[in-house]
């Protein structure tokens, strides 16, 4: 009977590992697109949970997030996502996680800039000379365990490849 007992110890600690594997949450998707955007924004995600920032245009964009109390960019959520050449080819993705509860900011410093409002606050605004739609390319991500927010994405969140962009 010993022996049984310890035999299912360790095989429940084994078990644990996949187990937490199998329950980790589903990533979230942040996509761009030719309108020089960040499609999902804002998003909510788990302390933990992986981010997919997934490019869907021709063109390649940045992903650097930043402090709008201090205007400081982030030496860790710095990333650069080249380009989709179209129907067929690779679609290119970033990936990043963030431990704590929190709001990150980030922006794409091809078509944005970096700004101090009145008031001290920094934002991301449109970088003078750029294509785009009047939007600076920019969104927020939500870290959290509020179960509210966290079902508030958009669908799309949930997709990988967006119908009607480039797949690959």
């Amino acid at each position: 009977m010993r022996h049984l007992t310890r035999t299912a110890l360790i095989a429940a600690a084994l078990a644990s590992p996949l187990a937490a594997r199998a329950a980790a949450p589903k990533p979230v998707y942040i996509h761009m697109n030719g309108a020089n955007m960040f499609l999902e924004n804002p998003v909510a995600v788990r302390p933990g949970q992986k981010v997919i920032f997934v490019n869907e245009d021709t063109g390649g964009h940045t992903i650097i997030g930043y402090r709008a109390s201090s205007g400081k960019v982030s030496s860790r959520f710095d990333g650069a996502v080249a380009g989709t050449k179209g129907a067929g080819s690779p679609v290119h993705t970033y990936t990043i996680s963030f431990p704590h509860q929190g709001i990150v900011h980030y922006y794409c410093s091809v078509h944005a800039v970096l700004a101090k409002e009145p008031g001290g606050r920094t934002v991301a605004k449109v970088r003078p000379g750029v294509h785009g739609f009047g939007d600076p390319m920019a969104g927020t991500i939500i870290v959290t365990t509020d179960p509210k927010l966290l079902a508030d994405n958009p669908k799309t969140a949930s997709e990988k490849i967006l119908p009607g962009y480039f797949g690959g």
